[in-house]
């Protein structure tokens, strides 16, 4: 799983492990500091599904107020599974070697 991908399903897993790109967009924004558009987090998206790390779902009650359909997305139990292990695996690598990066 590249960096960006495991960016956005924390981003999906933060705002309650379903959402659609608009909040994934400034809750990355806000996470990461830096600028993310929209149609790069709707192409990794549309990946991820197709990866089995992600279902989708269109909301059609919101198509009357806005004039648009939109598309949540779902972390799937494999994408959760995913998860935990690099959670592991990074927290592993992390271990005994803060007070040596703080020194450089």
């Amino acid at each position: 799983m590249g960096e960006f991908e495991h960016r956005l399903l924390l981003a999906i897993l933060r705002l309650g492990g379903e959402a659609y790109s608009v909040p994934l967009v400034l809750e990355l924004e806000e996470r990461t500091g830096r600028d993310v558009s929209q149609s790069s987090v709707f192409i990794v998206l549309q990946r991820l599904e197709k990866k089995g790390l992600l279902s989708s779902r269109i909301d059609d009650e919101t198509k009357p107020q806005t004039g648009r359909v939109r598309r949540y997305f779902r972390l799937t139990p494999e994408a959760m599974k995913q998860l935990r292990e690099s959670r592991s695996d990074l927290l592993s690598l992390w271990e005994g070697i803060s007070a040596t990066l703080d020194e450089a």
